[in-house]
């Protein structure tokens, strides 16, 4: 089955990539790996969450931030190289989350992204994965994550 077609399954589509806010590039081919510079949960150009979790950002939240970013991941990616049908497997996701002190739930707002890839590409979406709690965020986004693919020459 194609990618396209499961996400449309899902009730979900790849969107239109939002230009970089600084002096980098939204994904980069090295071999057959795409690595992802860091993607925000926006939507139209609009952050759908902001501030610390779980202070000012719900667990939930920041969950279904994840979710977008990742699909902001997969944008960048379907730019840079034209297609995600390409996608062999998702090899590494990194997840930031903006953490109130005491926070330690990281991984759970990491699994909103990582159970979404492995819906999508079932045992090849299964992946690595660092998630990791931070101060700051750019644009105080509640969440912030890269991702590395594999894809077929």
């Amino acid at each position: 089955m194609s990618i396209m077609r499961r996400l449309e399954e899902l009730q979900l589509a790849i969107p239109v990539m939002v230009p970089p806010v600084g002096s980098y590039i939204p994904a980069i081919r090295v071999g057959e790996l795409i690595h992802t510079s860091g993607q925000l949960p926006a939507v139209d150009g609009k952050l759908i969450a902001i501030g610390k979790v779980p202070g000012e950002c719900s667990l939930e939240q920041a969950q279904k931030a994840a979710q977008v970013a990742v699909l902001n991941a997969l944008a960048a990616i379907h730019s840079a190289i034209g297609s995600i049908e390409t996608i062999q497997r998702i090899v590494r996701l990194g997840v930031f989350v903006n953490s109130s002190a005491g926070f330690y739930d990281q991984a759970k707002v990491a699994n909103g992204a990582s159970d979404l890839l492995v819906q999508i590409w079932d045992e090849s979406g299964k992946h690595v994965r660092a998630a990791v709690g931070v101060a700051e965020l750019p644009l105080n986004a509640a969440v912030e994550l890269e991702l590395t693919v594999l894809v077929r020459s």
